[in-house]
């Protein structure tokens, strides 16, 4: 009798559990449907995605800077309804029995919005991927508060397009649209030739422009000192800011894109007395907008 109410208890506890505790909804691609690709391959921005049956997908981006810095999003069919964080765990794939999860990081989910982890997050994430396992997402499920939601990357088909990743992000730009948006460019003394830093840096603005079809307008704006007579300052004025305004348009900005105007000896910045002020007085600026 003692016997039957021990057994008769273990088994109350255990429907108690399975009922209390609620359900687990998982997602993943298994390695028959399992598929990376790659999206913007270009000088400005590159894209690694992964898609997750019945859930989305995710997508590794990083945009041409200095840093290039890595971004991870969780691009779901149904956004959030409420705030909440999500585990991230690195979970061995079934073929590798014995090894245990590990912790990487947390990722907070807000109402309305996809999820995003930054550089370190990201990388991490990759690293795991390039090592066969599964970076998961675990956090309790905004519709049903008896439910867990697990989310798995699967690194089947992963290593060729991260390497095709990796190869695009090696050949992005070094800048972006803020470095070269506002730009003062100088000339050398009676020509329009401009100083060998001025054309370095002329020749990155030309580099981003060739990648960037969304720029909606260019103004360039040219000067010159007080030396030579103002009649011929004005001409020498448009004629520099006539030859950027080409230079623009061979790097394929749109004519009608481009204004241009010269201004002579007007508006100086600087005095005319001596040498430095002079060069200063030289100058181009150009101001780049974007769609």
């Amino acid at each position: 009798m003692l016997q039957f109410s021990y057994l008769s208890l273990a088994i109350g506890l255990m429907l108690y559990s399975v009922t209390s505790h609620g359900a687990v909804q998982a997602y993943s691609a298994n390695p028959e449907n399992s598929t990376w690709f790659n999206e913007k391959t270009t000088r400005l921005s590159c894209e690694l995605a992964h898609a997750i049956p019945y859930y989305g997908q995710v997508i590794f981006t990083t945009q041409a800077s200095k840093a290039k810095p890595l971004n991870f999003t969780v691009d779901m069919l149904i956004q959030p309804e409420g705030y909440s964080m999500a585990a991230i765990k690195s979970v061995p794939p079934p073929w590798k029995p014995g090894y245990r999860s590990t912790e990487l990081a947390s990722l907070k989910l807000l109402q309305q919005f996809d999820a995003e982890a930054e550089n370190k997050t990201a990388w991490l994430m990759l690293s795991e991927l390039e090592k066969g396992n599964m970076p998961t997402l675990y956090y309790q499920d905004w519709r049903n508060e008896q439910d867990k939601v697990k989310v798995a990357l699967s690194a089947v088909n992963f290593r060729d397009n991260y390497l095709k990743f990796l190869q695009c992000r090696d050949q992005m730009l070094a800048y972006n649209f803020e470095d070269i948006a506002f730009t003062v460019l100088s000339y050398q003394k009676n020509s329009s030739e401009l100083t060998k830093q001025s054309k370095k840096r002329l020749n990155k603005i030309g580099e981003y422009l060739k990648n960037d079809p969304n720029i909606e307008s260019v103004l360039i704006a040219a000067y010159t000192d007080s030396y030579g007579g103002r009649y011929l300052n004005d001409e020498l004025s448009k004629k520099r800011a006539l030859s950027i305004k080409n230079y623009m348009t061979e790097m394929g900005v749109e004519d009608q894109r481009v204004e241009v105007e010269g201004f002579g000896e007007k508006r100086h910045i600087s005095p005319n007395s001596t040498v430095l002020g002079r060069q200063l007085n030289r100058r181009v600026v150009i101001q780049i907008a974007k769609q």
